[in-house]
């Protein structure tokens, strides 16, 4: 069951959303439950529950000197980083601002003269069908943090992992990013199997990506950027190709 909280200091939207949803919820019998209704940051964090893959819907402007929506959100972002957040405020161009904490929001409420309720509904059903979607057609991803932030990358867009000159740190590379974290190639390559293979002592490739091997210089391609080659994962590839070259 996915655990549904609400954080508003206006009672009145608060018990818009928590009605509309709670409505929702039981017309369409979704597996959500709402687990708290808060006015402060500190009370809803207090209820989160560990382990779990919950919706937050929460107030940007909240009447606090410590907390905002935004610092709640990293919070909660660190506490779930699979969890899902919607913002409630009153500037609809605040949206940039998440991308400044990079907090990944799946939508937007506006209060204004309508009701907020009616919008909290249909975000719900619109989190509702991408979880279930998540769930019949899974998509493996990897988890890091770097700095404050977690991120969630898709194994199917790493091109290779690489040695950091910083001790006990890893550069994870994508087709337009790099980020580094700490870890090491010797764990990853226990954790992701097959999917990747240790070409060098510097370097786990994603082994779909690799376009193009150059044995004598020692050498590979994956995604168009070069990696090294050693001894040892010229061996590797070898016997990922059943003896081949």
């Amino acid at each position: 069951m996915i655990g549904i909280y609400v954080c508003d200091d206006e009672d009145s939207v608060r018990h818009q959303i928590q009605t509309a949803l709670e409505w929702k919820i039981f017309v369409e019998e979704y597996d959500m439950r709402i687990v708290c209704s808060a006015s402060s940051a500190p009370e809803l964090l207090e209820a989160v529950e560990t382990g779990g893959q919950g919706v937050y819907f929460l107030d940007v402007e909240l009447k606090d000197a410590e907390w905002d929506g935004f610092r709640l959100g990293q919070e909660l972002r660190r506490r779930d980083p699979q969890g899902t957040l919607v913002y409630i405020t009153s500037y609809g161009d605040l949206a940039w601002r998440t991308f400044q904490y990079h907090l990944e929001a799946f939508d937007y409420i506006v209060k204004g003269l309508e009701p907020v309720g009616p919008p909290a509904a249909q975000c719900l059903e619109a989190i509702h069908a991408r979880l279930l979607a998540e769930r019949q057609v899974p998509t493996q991803t990897f988890t890091l943090r770097t700095g404050d932030m977690v991120r969630h990358v898709p194994l199917r867009d790493i091109l290779y992992f690489e040695t950091a000159p910083t001790p006990h740190h890893v550069f994870l590379h994508t087709s337009g990013s790099r980020m580094n974290f700490v870890g090491s190639l010797n764990e990853l390559e226990m954790q992701l199997g097959e999917q990747f293979i240790r070409t060098h002592r510097a370097y786990l490739v994603a082994a779909d990506k690799i376009e193009a091997v150059d044995l004598k210089h020692n050498k590979l391609w994956a995604g168009g950027q070069e990696c090294l080659l050693s001894r040892a994962g010229k061996a590797a590839l070898r016997k990922r190709k059943g003896g081949g070259q």
